[in-house]
């Protein structure tokens, strides 16, 4: 096991504790009592000493180098700027401009305010998200409309209310639907006009914490849940999963296209992300989740995709065997 360093260790002991509430005194202790010494001496430490600083090109910089090169994208612009910047090494440091890189090619299609394209590719996202990266594209779409993302809008595309987890991908949903509405706050801050309802987003976000605490509570029983459908379901119960698998994957659709990085209606499984959220992190601070374990599962999660296409390959005439017992066969 890896010791976290003196400064993320300070970081988290610092949010045990506000001033102005009724817990303005704060205390900090570890899982297991023989940790404690431990703990202590991090957090009796100074922070390591900060050497450097990363430097980002801001959205007045960005606008000047579109002035001169009217017909650039904002992902071109950003390479140019990093390829001219010149910087003293043992002070600064270029940050890394992927996430915004990618980000900019994602809504380069959208009509957009270079300003407004500047702040919407500054989003903290997880770009190995696709449900939250369509959300992302949505919003984009949205705010070129000049139509405002309102709460009603917000609860269609996200499919509020949620049900509760009933297995260890729906689990991982729930983390990626908590990542959009972190999104439409962030976005809240910098667009009141156009995403006005902060508050109540504030208040499903609340209830769906809740939601995914629950599920994390009952994780050995979704386990089994994910296990028990794989192992035990019939041909018939393997399209049925895959079908509500296709409906629940409905809010990454926009104008029937699923999100892969362009809009040529094709859907980017392979891009699919796992384990790499906060509720991945918070598993694996409580212990209750291990590094081999997530390996498995990604590994477990793989296998299960391609079984169940797999499968469904093999059973081609199932949806003609549904329309002659009078059942409409699904599209």
């Amino acid at each position: 096991m890896d010791l976290i360093p003196v400064s993320q260790a300070l970081q988290i002991a610092g949010r045990a504790g506000r001033y102005n509430t009724q817990f303005e005194t704060g205390y900090v202790t570890t899982f297991k009592s023989e940790d404690l010494s431990t703990l202590k001496n991090i957090l009796s430490q100074s922070p390591e000493e900060i050497v450097q600083a990363g430097l980002h090109p801001t959205a007045e910089q960005i606008e000047l180098y579109a002035y001169h090169l009217p017909g650039s994208t904002l992902s071109n612009l950003m390479d140019i700027f990093v390829t001219l910047s010149t910087v003293d090494d043992s002070l600064y440091f270029m940050c890394n401009i992927e996430d915004f890189k990618f980000l900019a090619e994602m809504i380069q299609h959208v009509p957009l305010p270079l300003r407004a394209r500047y702040v919407f590719c500054c989003a903290p996202i997880n770009r190995k998200m696709p449900f939250v990266c369509s959300l992302f594209l949505k919003f984009a779409r949205q705010y070129s409309k000049n139509q405002a993302l309102t709460f009603d809008w917000l609860c269609r595309n996200i499919g509020w209310p949620i049900a509760p987890p009933k297995t260890i991908l729906d689990l991982v949903h729930l983390e990626a639907v908590f990542d959009v509405l972190d999104l439409y706050l962030w976005l809240s801050y910098r667009f009141p006009d156009l995403f006005p309802d902060c508050n109540l987003v504030r208040d499903i976000q609340f209830e769906l914490d809740s939601i995914i605490q629950q599920g994390v509570f009952q994780l050995t029983r979704l386990l089994r849940n994910s296990e028990t459908r794989v192992s035990s379901g019939t041909g018939e119960d393997i399209q049925d999963e895959f079908n509500m698998r296709n409906v629940k994957q409905r809010y990454l659709r926009d104008d029937n296209d699923i999100y892969d990085g362009k809009d040529d209606g094709d859907i980017d499984d392979g891009k699919r992300g796992l384990g790499k959220g906060r509720l991945t992190e918070r598993l694996l601070s409580q212990g209750l989740l291990t590094p081999n374990m997530l390996k498995e599962l990604r590994q477990e999660w793989t296998q299960q995709g391609r079984s169940k296409m797999a499968q469904i390959s093999e059973t081609p005439q199932r949806d003609d065997r549904r329309g002659k017992r009078g059942r409409k066969p699904k599209h």
